[in-house]
C-alpha cells in the first residue's frame, strides 16, 4: 500500500474530527436559540433541558469531508500534490461512484427523518417507511448482501432447479430483502442505544475502528478512508457529548450512525478464499453485538410485558448497569470496554485458524452471558 494511504487516513481522521468539533458547537448554539431541546422525563437520565441537533454536525461533517476532498483532488494535483490523485482515482470508477451516491441519498433520507422527529415527533410507522426507503436506495445502487446467500440458496429445494437467469432474479430479490432488514434493524438498534451521554457515539466509533482493521488487509482503501471520516465525525461530536453532555445527537445522529455502520458491514470484504474460515463473515456481528444485544433484550422485555416495542423506557443494558450501582459514566465506560473486546474479536476472526475462531466466538458469547447473569441478579 505504501505510506500514502496511511497519510490519507490520518488526514481524513484529523480533518473530520476538527470540523465536527466546530460544527457541533455551532449547531448547539442554534438549537439553544430556537429551543430545539430534549426535556427531562421519567424515562430519561438528564435533569435539565439539553440541546439536540448534534446529528446535524455528524452528518454535515461526514459529507463535507468526503465530497469536499473528492472535488479538491484536481486542484490539489495542480498544486503539486498529484500523488493524491494517483492513489485515490483508481478507486473512483463507476463501481465506487454509484454506491457512494446511494449512500449519500439513503443517508439524507435517514438524516432528514431523524431531524424532523427531533423537532416534531413522528409516528413509528412513518419512520419505518422512511428507513425502508433509504435501505431500498442502497440496494438499487448495488449495495446488497450476497457472499453467503447464493451458496445457501443453491441448496434450497426448487430453487436449485431454476434456470440460471431465474435463479439470479430470485437470489437478487432475497439478498435485497435481507439487506433492507439488516439496515433497518441496525438503524433502529443504534437509535435505541442512544440513551446515555456518549454511549451511541462511542460505540459507533469503536465499531467503525473495528471495521477499519477488518477491511484494511483486503485493500479496500477507499472504504477505509470513509470509516476514518466517520470515526472523526463521531469523535468530534463526542468532545461535546461525553458525560456531562452539552448536546445530544438526537434521532438524526443516532439513526445516521446505525445506517452508515450497517452499510459498511454490507459493503466491506470480511472473508476471502485466503482466510481459513468462512465464519470471518461474522466479524460485523461481533463489532455491532452491543447494540444488537441491547435491542434484542429490550424488545423481548417489552414483548413479554405486552408493551409496544417502540415505547421508550429504562430497561436498556446501560440502565440495568446503573441500577446495579454504577454511575452513568461508569456504565458507559463498561459498555465501551465490552464493545472494544468484541470488536477486537471481530478483527481477529480473519486472522486465526478454525480453533481460534471457536475460542473468539465462545469468549464473545461468554461476555454476554455474564452480562445477562448480572441483569438477572439485579432483577432478583
Amino acid at each position: 500500500m505504501g505510506n500514502n494511504w496511511y497519510f490519507i487516513f490520518g488526514i481524513a481522521l484529523i480533518e473530520s474530527f476538527l470540523i465536527s468539533i466546530f460544527l457541533t458547537a455551532v449547531v448547539r448554539r442554534f438549537a439553544l436559540r430556537f429551543n430545539i431541546v430534549d426535556h427531562p422525563g421519567e424515562r430519561k437520565m438528564h435533569h435539565t433541558p439539553k440541546p439536540l441537533l448534534g446529528g446535524v454536525a455528524i452528518f454535515l461533517t461526514f459529507n463535507l469531508v468526503i465530497f469536499g476532498n473528492l472535488f479538491l483532488l484536481e486542484p490539489a494535483g495542480r498544486l503539486g500534490l498529484d500523488w493524491l490523485e494517483l492513489n485515490v482515482l483508481p478507486f473512483l470508477g463507476e463501481n465506487t461512484w454509484r454506491p457512494l451516491v446511494g449512500i449519500f441519498a439513503g443517508g439524507l433520507i435517514i438524516f432528514m427523518l431523524g431531524l424532523v422527529d427531533d423537532i416534531k415527533a413522528l409516528t413509528p410507522e412513518v419512520k419505518l417507511i422512511g428507513q425502508i426507503s433509504a435501505a431500498l436506495i442502497l440496494v438499487l445502487s448495488g449495495i446488497r448482501l450476497d457472499l453467503f446467500l447464493e451458496p445457501l440458496l443453491h441448496k434450497v429445494w426448487l430453487l436449485n432447479t431454476l434456470p440460471d437467469d431465474k435463479f439470479m432474479m430470485v437470489s437478487t430479490a432475497i439478498s435485497g430483502g435481507v439487506t433492507i432488514i439488516w439496515v433497518v434493524m441496525m438503524t433502529n438498534s443504534m437509535n435505541f442505544l442512544d440513551n446515555m451521554d456518549g454511549l451511541c457515539g462511542g460505540v459507533s466509533g469503536i465499531a467503525a475502528l473495528s471495521f477499519f482493521f477488518c477491511i484494511l488487509p483486503q485493500e479496500e482503501y477507499f472504504l477505509c478512508a470513509l470509516l476514518m471520516v466517520f470515526t472523526g465525525s463521531v469523535a468530534g461530536f463526542l468532545y461535546h457529548n461525553l458525560n456531562p453532555a452539552r448536546i445530544f445527537m438526537g434521532d438524526a445522529g443516532a439513526m445516521f450512525c446505525g445506517y452508515i455502520l450497517a452499510t459498511v458491514a454490507v459493503m466491506g470484504t470480511f472473508y476471502t478464499e485466503s482466510i481459513s474460515s468462512r465464519v470471518a463473515i461474522a466479524a460485523p456481528l461481533l463489532a455491532l453485538c452491543v447494540p444488537i444485544f441491547d435491542t434484542l433484550t429490550v424488545v423481548y422485555i417489552r414483548w413479554r410485558n405486552g408493551e409496544s416495542i417502540m415505547k421508550g423506557d429504562k430497561r436498556h443494558f446501560s440502565h440495568r448497569l446503573v441500577e446495579l450501582g454504577m454511575s452513568p459514566r461508569q456504565a458507559v465506560e463498561f459498555i465501551f470496554l465490552v464493545a472494544a473486546i468484541t470488536g477486537m474479536g471481530g478483527v481477529l476472526l480473519g486472522q486465526v485458524n478454525p480453533l481460534g475462531t471457536v475460542v473468539i466466538l465462545t469468549q464473545a458469547v461468554g461476555v454476554f452471558l455474564l452480562i445477562l447473569l448480572l441483569m438477572r441478579t439485579q432483577r432478583n
